[in-house]
């Protein structure tokens, strides 16, 4: 199925910041990625969801970085009519985003042979 490029890009730029708050959060931990397209264009999503243990006994002050990376991908989710979650269930730090497919003739990737 054809996912729209602004769609592709929402759903890499929420993993890629899954991946490093994994790193940066949970060095060593193992990181569990889902990424699920539903339904078609229009009204379908991508699900994406990153997961990673919770490291006991790390502080926020004791992290690398500015802090903004989620504020920014909440920002650029919505942007695209999508939304972006992330809560701690289970033990596990969980990133989960909804990224709408668009609407039918929005830019897509071609497909290369």
């Amino acid at each position: 199925m054809p996912v729209p490029l602004a769609a592709q890009r929402t759903a890499y730029r929420v993993v890629q910041e899954g991946l490093t708050n994994a790193r940066k959060h949970a060095p060593g931990a193992a990181v569990e990625v889902l990424v699920q397209c539903t339904g078609g264009v229009p009204g379908g999503t991508i699900q994406v969801v990153v997961s990673n243990a919770v490291v006991p006994g790390l502080t926020r002050a004791e992290l690398p970085g500015a802090g903004t990376g989620q504020l920014g991908l909440a920002e650029r989710t919505a942007h695209h009519g999508g939304s972006l979650e992330s809560t701690v269930e289970d033990g596990r730090f969980v990133l989960r985003a909804t990224v709408p497919l668009g609407r039918v003739g929005s830019a897509t990737a071609r497909e290369t042979t």
